[in-house]
Protein backbone atom coordinates (compact mmCIF):
# COMPACT_ATOMS: atom_id res chain seq x y z
CA UNK A 1 0.00 0.00 0.00
CA UNK A 2 1.14 3.47 -0.49
CA UNK A 3 2.54 5.57 2.54
CA UNK A 4 -0.61 6.51 4.57
CA UNK A 5 -3.63 5.01 2.19
CA UNK A 6 -5.71 2.61 3.32
CA UNK A 7 -7.64 -0.07 0.26
CA UNK A 8 -9.65 -2.53 0.86
CA UNK A 9 -10.17 -5.08 -2.05
CA UNK A 10 -12.73 -8.33 -2.11
CA UNK A 11 -10.28 -10.78 -3.20
CA UNK A 12 -12.71 -13.32 -5.10
CA UNK A 13 -11.89 -10.94 -7.83
CA UNK A 14 -8.64 -12.07 -8.12
CA UNK A 15 -8.51 -10.80 -11.94
CA UNK A 16 -8.53 -6.94 -11.09
CA UNK A 17 -5.40 -7.75 -8.68
CA UNK A 18 -2.87 -5.90 -11.94
CA UNK A 19 -5.02 -2.92 -11.61
CA UNK A 20 -5.63 -2.63 -7.89
CA UNK A 21 -2.60 -3.34 -6.73
CA UNK A 22 0.43 -0.62 -6.49
CA UNK A 23 3.81 -0.72 -6.00
CA UNK A 24 4.77 -1.79 -2.25
CA UNK A 25 7.82 -3.10 0.05
CA UNK A 26 5.76 -5.50 1.62
CA UNK A 27 2.35 -7.59 1.33
CA UNK A 28 1.81 -8.86 5.22
CA UNK A 29 -0.85 -11.83 4.78
CA UNK A 30 -2.36 -13.42 8.15
CA UNK A 31 -3.26 -16.63 8.79
CA UNK A 32 -5.01 -18.53 5.92
CA UNK A 33 -5.31 -16.09 3.24
CA UNK A 34 -3.48 -17.79 0.54
CA UNK A 35 -4.70 -16.11 -2.65
CA UNK A 36 -2.69 -17.11 -5.63
CA UNK A 37 -2.55 -13.82 -8.19
CA UNK A 38 -2.44 -11.80 -4.60
CA UNK A 39 0.96 -13.52 -4.23
CA UNK A 40 1.97 -13.45 -7.78
CA UNK A 41 1.23 -9.82 -8.71
CA UNK A 42 2.65 -8.51 -5.30
CA UNK A 43 5.54 -9.90 -5.91
CA UNK A 44 5.76 -9.33 -9.84
CA UNK A 45 5.57 -5.20 -8.18
CA UNK A 46 8.42 -5.72 -6.36
CA UNK A 47 6.84 -6.61 -2.61
CA UNK A 48 8.13 -8.87 0.23
CA UNK A 49 5.61 -11.14 1.05
CA UNK A 50 5.09 -12.30 4.85
CA UNK A 51 2.86 -14.67 6.06
CA UNK A 52 2.09 -13.97 10.06
CA UNK A 53 0.04 -16.09 12.34
CA UNK A 54 0.54 -19.20 9.60
CA UNK A 55 -1.99 -21.49 10.64
CA UNK A 56 -3.59 -25.43 8.86
CA UNK A 57 -5.91 -26.58 11.13
CA UNK A 58 -6.44 -30.68 11.17
CA UNK A 59 -9.78 -30.46 9.18
CA UNK A 60 -8.21 -27.75 6.71
CA UNK A 61 -5.00 -30.05 6.07
CA UNK A 62 -6.73 -32.69 4.11
CA UNK A 63 -8.09 -30.06 1.86
CA UNK A 64 -4.87 -28.06 1.44
CA UNK A 65 -3.21 -31.61 0.59
CA UNK A 66 -5.71 -32.06 -2.28
CA UNK A 67 -4.54 -29.15 -3.63
CA UNK A 68 -0.74 -29.32 -3.30
CA UNK A 69 0.17 -28.32 -6.65
CA UNK A 70 -1.98 -24.91 -6.29
CA UNK A 71 0.01 -23.95 -3.04
CA UNK A 72 3.15 -24.67 -4.17
CA UNK A 73 2.49 -22.60 -6.59
CA UNK A 74 1.59 -19.83 -3.98
CA UNK A 75 4.24 -20.32 -1.65
CA UNK A 76 6.84 -19.99 -4.47
CA UNK A 77 5.71 -16.57 -4.43
CA UNK A 78 6.11 -15.83 -0.92
CA UNK A 79 9.54 -14.66 0.59
CA UNK A 80 9.06 -16.13 4.90
CA UNK A 81 6.17 -17.50 6.82
CA UNK A 82 5.86 -17.09 10.49
CA UNK A 83 3.59 -20.20 11.71
CA UNK A 84 1.88 -20.64 15.14
CA UNK A 85 3.43 -23.72 16.46
CA UNK A 86 5.71 -26.56 14.74
CA UNK A 87 2.64 -28.67 13.49
CA UNK A 88 1.42 -25.77 11.38
CA UNK A 89 5.39 -25.27 10.11
CA UNK A 90 5.19 -28.65 9.39
CA UNK A 91 1.99 -28.67 7.32
CA UNK A 92 3.55 -25.72 5.50
CA UNK A 93 6.97 -27.09 4.38
CA UNK A 94 4.48 -30.35 3.15
CA UNK A 95 2.90 -27.68 0.70
CA UNK A 96 6.03 -26.12 -0.51
CA UNK A 97 6.52 -23.02 2.29
CA UNK A 98 10.14 -21.83 3.08
CA UNK A 99 11.64 -19.98 5.68
CA UNK A 100 9.22 -20.45 8.43
CA UNK A 101 9.59 -19.76 11.98
CA UNK A 102 7.11 -20.65 14.72
CA UNK A 103 6.61 -17.76 16.71
CA UNK A 104 3.68 -18.61 18.61
CA UNK A 105 0.04 -17.05 17.96
CA UNK A 106 0.56 -13.28 17.97
CA UNK A 107 -3.45 -13.38 19.23
CA UNK A 108 -1.76 -13.98 22.63
CA UNK A 109 0.99 -11.28 22.51
CA UNK A 110 -1.29 -8.27 23.21
CA UNK A 111 -4.82 -9.43 24.55
CA UNK A 112 -7.82 -6.89 24.45
CA UNK A 113 -7.83 -4.74 27.95
CA UNK A 114 -11.16 -3.57 29.92
CA UNK A 115 -12.16 -0.45 28.65
CA UNK A 116 -14.77 0.03 32.46
CA UNK A 117 -14.70 -1.34 35.61
CA UNK A 118 -18.26 -2.93 36.65
CA UNK A 119 -19.52 -3.79 39.86
CA UNK A 120 -19.46 -7.71 40.22
CA UNK A 121 -22.80 -8.96 41.64
CA UNK A 122 -22.86 -10.98 44.56
CA UNK A 123 -22.97 -14.79 44.04
CA UNK A 124 -21.78 -16.70 41.31
CA UNK A 125 -21.32 -15.03 37.68
CA UNK A 126 -21.64 -17.50 34.73
CA UNK A 127 -20.90 -16.00 31.30
CA UNK A 128 -22.02 -17.31 27.88
CA UNK A 129 -19.66 -16.00 25.44
CA UNK A 130 -19.75 -15.31 22.12
CA UNK A 131 -23.05 -17.60 21.59
CA UNK A 132 -24.38 -19.13 18.33
CA UNK A 133 -27.43 -20.87 17.25
CA UNK A 134 -28.64 -23.76 19.72
CA UNK A 135 -25.92 -22.96 22.22
CA UNK A 136 -28.31 -20.31 24.37
CA UNK A 137 -31.02 -22.99 24.43
CA UNK A 138 -28.36 -25.19 25.87
CA UNK A 139 -26.74 -22.68 28.54
CA UNK A 140 -30.11 -21.88 29.33
CA UNK A 141 -30.97 -24.98 30.17
CA UNK A 142 -27.90 -26.11 32.45
CA UNK A 143 -27.95 -22.58 34.00
CA UNK A 144 -31.92 -23.88 35.31
CA UNK A 145 -30.10 -27.01 37.06
CA UNK A 146 -27.11 -24.93 38.83
CA UNK A 147 -29.70 -22.18 39.54
CA UNK A 148 -31.99 -24.74 41.16
CA UNK A 149 -29.06 -25.88 43.79
CA UNK A 150 -27.14 -21.39 43.87
CA UNK A 151 -30.27 -18.99 44.11
CA UNK A 152 -27.74 -16.35 43.73
CA UNK A 153 -26.50 -17.28 40.26
CA UNK A 154 -26.45 -15.16 37.48
CA UNK A 155 -26.18 -15.58 33.90
CA UNK A 156 -25.04 -13.33 31.22
CA UNK A 157 -25.55 -14.59 27.45
CA UNK A 158 -23.52 -12.55 24.95
CA UNK A 159 -24.42 -13.61 21.45
CA UNK A 160 -21.55 -13.91 18.59
CA UNK A 161 -23.67 -11.36 16.05
CA UNK A 162 -25.72 -8.51 16.68
CA UNK A 163 -28.14 -9.45 14.11
CA UNK A 164 -29.19 -12.20 16.36
CA UNK A 165 -29.65 -9.86 19.39
CA UNK A 166 -33.67 -9.52 19.28
CA UNK A 167 -33.55 -13.19 19.05
CA UNK A 168 -31.45 -14.30 21.49
CA UNK A 169 -33.67 -12.18 23.82
CA UNK A 170 -36.75 -12.90 22.86
CA UNK A 171 -35.54 -16.26 23.85
CA UNK A 172 -33.89 -15.73 27.33
CA UNK A 173 -37.54 -13.49 27.95
CA UNK A 174 -39.40 -16.54 27.54
CA UNK A 175 -37.24 -18.96 29.37
CA UNK A 176 -37.16 -17.08 32.11
CA UNK A 177 -40.28 -16.55 32.54
CA UNK A 178 -41.30 -19.86 32.34
CA UNK A 179 -38.90 -20.86 35.08
CA UNK A 180 -39.73 -17.50 37.42
CA UNK A 181 -36.55 -15.79 36.82
CA UNK A 182 -35.53 -12.42 36.46
CA UNK A 183 -34.48 -10.82 33.20
CA UNK A 184 -33.16 -7.95 31.90
CA UNK A 185 -31.73 -6.23 28.23
CA UNK A 186 -27.99 -5.05 29.09
CA UNK A 187 -28.70 -1.59 26.57
CA UNK A 188 -31.51 -0.76 29.05
CA UNK A 189 -30.34 -2.09 32.55
CA UNK A 190 -26.65 -2.61 33.07
CA UNK A 191 -27.14 -3.32 36.88
CA UNK A 192 -26.45 -6.89 36.57
CA UNK A 193 -28.72 -7.72 39.47
CA UNK A 194 -31.30 -9.83 36.88
CA UNK A 195 -30.65 -13.42 37.06
CA UNK A 196 -30.55 -13.67 33.43
CA UNK A 197 -28.88 -10.94 31.44
CA UNK A 198 -28.52 -11.10 27.13
CA UNK A 199 -25.94 -8.42 26.23
CA UNK A 200 -27.02 -6.88 23.20
CA UNK A 201 -24.10 -4.29 22.89
CA UNK A 202 -20.57 -4.60 21.21
CA UNK A 203 -17.65 -4.21 23.03
CA UNK A 204 -18.94 -5.10 26.70
CA UNK A 205 -17.62 -8.91 26.64
CA UNK A 206 -13.89 -8.35 28.11
CA UNK A 207 -15.68 -6.04 30.66
CA UNK A 208 -17.49 -8.88 31.20
CA UNK A 209 -15.64 -11.48 31.67
CA UNK A 210 -13.33 -9.21 34.05
CA UNK A 211 -16.21 -10.18 36.78
CA UNK A 212 -17.16 -13.56 35.66
CA UNK A 213 -16.60 -16.71 37.65
CA UNK A 214 -17.03 -19.12 35.25
CA UNK A 215 -17.08 -18.69 31.05
CA UNK A 216 -18.60 -21.13 28.95
CA UNK A 217 -16.93 -20.71 25.89
CA UNK A 218 -19.59 -20.99 22.94
CA UNK A 219 -18.82 -21.49 19.71
CA UNK A 220 -17.71 -25.03 20.40
CA UNK A 221 -20.70 -26.80 21.22
CA UNK A 222 -22.27 -26.89 17.59
CA UNK A 223 -20.44 -28.03 14.47
CA UNK A 224 -18.65 -26.08 12.17
CA UNK A 225 -17.86 -23.25 13.72
CA UNK A 226 -14.58 -23.80 15.66
CA UNK A 227 -14.78 -22.13 18.49
CA UNK A 228 -13.14 -18.62 19.42
CA UNK A 229 -10.78 -17.10 21.34
CA UNK A 230 -10.79 -18.32 25.36
CA UNK A 231 -7.27 -16.59 26.01
CA UNK A 232 -9.12 -13.33 26.55
CA UNK A 233 -11.28 -14.82 29.15
CA UNK A 234 -8.14 -16.49 30.59
CA UNK A 235 -6.15 -13.53 31.34
CA UNK A 236 -8.36 -13.28 34.34
CA UNK A 237 -8.13 -16.51 35.30
CA UNK A 238 -11.93 -17.44 34.67
CA UNK A 239 -13.08 -21.25 35.29
CA UNK A 240 -13.26 -22.36 31.70
CA UNK A 241 -16.82 -24.90 30.07
CA UNK A 242 -15.94 -25.52 26.46
CA UNK A 243 -17.43 -27.95 23.86
CA UNK A 244 -15.39 -30.29 21.56
CA UNK A 245 -15.50 -28.27 17.92
CA UNK A 246 -12.83 -25.59 18.76
CA UNK A 247 -10.95 -26.82 15.91
CA UNK A 248 -10.13 -23.63 14.57
CA UNK A 249 -8.54 -22.55 18.14
CA UNK A 250 -6.11 -25.60 18.78
CA UNK A 251 -3.30 -23.97 19.29
CA UNK A 252 -5.23 -21.04 21.62
CA UNK A 253 -6.63 -24.06 23.89
CA UNK A 254 -3.23 -25.08 24.20
CA UNK A 255 -1.66 -22.52 25.50
CA UNK A 256 -4.01 -22.36 28.06
CA UNK A 257 -4.37 -24.78 31.05
CA UNK A 258 -7.44 -25.98 32.77
CA UNK A 259 -10.07 -25.55 30.30
CA UNK A 260 -12.88 -28.30 30.76
CA UNK A 261 -14.08 -29.50 27.47
CA UNK A 262 -17.52 -31.37 27.43
CA UNK A 263 -20.41 -32.80 25.04
CA UNK A 264 -23.01 -30.91 25.11
CA UNK A 265 -24.65 -33.24 27.28
CA UNK A 266 -22.42 -33.27 29.64
CA UNK A 267 -22.67 -29.35 30.11
CA UNK A 268 -24.95 -29.34 32.83
CA UNK A 269 -23.12 -31.80 34.98
CA UNK A 270 -19.74 -29.62 34.38
CA UNK A 271 -22.01 -26.34 35.61
CA UNK A 272 -23.07 -28.03 38.59
CA UNK A 273 -19.68 -29.19 39.33
CA UNK A 274 -17.79 -25.67 39.09
CA UNK A 275 -16.23 -26.18 42.33
CA UNK A 276 -14.00 -28.81 41.13
CA UNK A 277 -12.58 -26.44 37.91
CA UNK A 278 -9.45 -24.72 38.39
CA UNK A 279 -9.12 -21.19 37.31
CA UNK A 280 -7.51 -20.87 33.82
CA UNK A 281 -4.32 -19.88 33.26
CA UNK A 282 -2.16 -18.65 29.79
CA UNK A 283 1.02 -20.93 29.81
CA UNK A 284 2.57 -20.07 26.23
CA UNK A 285 4.19 -17.25 25.06
CA UNK A 286 4.92 -15.34 21.71
CA UNK A 287 7.47 -13.20 20.22
CA UNK A 288 6.86 -11.30 17.70
CA UNK A 289 10.31 -9.80 17.56
CA UNK A 290 11.09 -11.98 14.14
CA UNK A 291 7.86 -10.33 12.65
CA UNK A 292 9.18 -7.20 13.25
CA UNK A 293 12.12 -7.16 12.66
CA UNK A 294 11.61 -8.58 8.70
CA UNK A 295 9.21 -5.65 8.02
CA UNK A 296 11.74 -3.03 9.67
CA UNK A 297 14.52 -4.26 7.27
CA UNK A 298 11.78 -3.76 4.61
CA UNK A 299 10.89 -0.47 5.48
CA UNK A 300 14.65 1.09 6.14
CA UNK A 301 15.28 -0.28 2.31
Amino acid sequence: MNKNTTQSRYLPYELFLPFWIKPQKALVVMEAEYWYFLFAFAKMRGAKVIVINARMSDRSYKNYLRFRWLYRRIFAHTDEVFAQTSTDRERLESLGAKNITVTGNIKLYKLPQTTKSLTKPNGLIVCGASTHPKEEALILEAFASLKAKEPNATLILVPRHPERFGEVLHLAKEFASKESMSFAQYSIDSSLQSDIIVVDMLGELINLYAISDIVIAAGSFEPNIGGHNVAEAAQFGCKIISGKEYFNQRDIYQSIENIKVVESRELTDALLNHHTLKPSKIIAQTDIKPIVESIRKVSIK
